[in-house]
């Protein structure tokens, strides 16, 4: 075996190690019935890595339980970049990584919009660069700029200067097109990297189930725009279909998506909202969906640049199940409440 196979499989064994110490449904499923707080939650789930972690640390509410989920999740990648994994691999963390630096930039522009604080995520190289208290203080999208070039992500300079911080119309379609910057990039990438073609369906899915829930939003709600910024690069929806989609009723866009992959996506959103009318189904029905596809392209392979796509996916599932069990326990919400809302493996 050469080195770089050697590489592949320990790094391979180590991730699908690893997987198998994540929060799975039967710790959810415990945590549903028997939680009243957050640490009744911490000692369901205490034989998982996370959980390990957890329990070491004084949490006592939950902004102390999502600060340090957020730590943990550093953490993780720390340890991942401690090994002597193949380039490909590592090239990925930077890209997810390089995911939060462009969300960081979006709640920034938010802030400018609406005059409202919202917490930042501590990821990505604006934070890794000590920046993030100052991004997250800023109130003109000059001095976001000057951080960005600062920290090497001058790609979404330019967007930033067309962006009028001050109308919010404007702020939503720059989120759009910093998005839209990030895919386009990431597709690049990993088109030339091996097993690329599943990285790339995987990716181009992700992108085709952000705009179909725009789509079912804006459906159900009675909004029917064909100019709704949406988000280019999908696999399935070209942007021609996204915007006829935009204009129909739930039962139209049913119809138009019966020779695609997300025909009983669409059914379920459709069922899901006559049977309560909760504009939450949206929500429900297609991360459960995406999860579901992911799942079946990226978790079954080995030696393969998939494996960490898969691994780095399903620890921000891991964390997402997290923090909304936390926020309801922390609330005095009866977990079994949130039952539809987290997505289990």
């Amino acid at each position: 075996m050469n080195l770089i196979s050697a590489r592949y499989a320990f790094i391979s064994a180590y991730l699908k190690g690893e997987e198998t110490r994540s929060v799975n449904r039967e710790h959810i499923n415990e945590i549903l019935q028997r939680s009243a707080n957050i640490q009744d939650a911490l000692e369901i789930i205490s034989d998982t890595d996370i959980g390990g972690y957890l329990l070491d640390q004084p949490i006592k509410t939950f902004d102390d339980a999502d600060n340090y989920l957020w730590i943990y999740m550093g953490e993780c990648l720390k340890r991942l970049e401690g090994f002597s994994i193949p380039p490909e691999m590592s090239r990925i963390i930077s890209l997810y990584v390089e995911k939060y630096d462009v969300l960081n930039i979006r709640i920034a522009l938010r802030m400018f919009s609406r005059r409202a604080i919202s917490s930042m995520i501590p990821l990505g190289t604006i934070h890794d660069r000590e920046y993030l208290e100052e991004m997250s203080a800023a109130r003109e999208k000059d001095k976001v700029s000057e951080i960005l070039a600062r920290c090497n992500l001058g790609d979404y300079i330019r967007t930033m200067e067309d962006i009028n911080e001050k109308d919010r119309q404007s702020v939503s379609e720059g989120e759009v097109k910093l998005q839209n910057i990030y895919h386009q990039k990431v597709l690049k990438i990993l088109k030339n990297m091996s097993d690329g073609h599943l990285l790339v369906h995987a990716f181009e899915s992700i992108i085709d189930s952000a705009n179909l829930q725009t789509i079912f939003r804006l459906s159900l709600g009675g909004s029917y725009t064909a100019s709704a910024p949406v988000l280019s690069g999908g696999r399935v929806l070209p942007e021609d279909t996204i915007r006829e989609l935009l204009t129909l009723r739930i039962t139209e866009i049913t119809g138009k998506l019966e020779n695609t992959g997300y025909h009983m996506m669409s059914q379920d959103v459709a069922k899901g909202y006559e049977k309560d009318g909760k504009i939450t189904i949206v929500d429900k029905v297609t991360e459960k969906y995406r999860f579901r596809l992911l799942k079946d392209l990226l978790s079954p392979r080995v030696l393969s640049t998939s494996n960490m796509l898969w691994y780095l996916l399903l620890k921000e599932l891991e964390i997402r199940n997290l923090r909304l069990i936390f926020k309801i326990l922390s609330d005095g919400i009866p977990a079994a409440e949130i039952r539809e809302l987290v997505i289990a493996t």
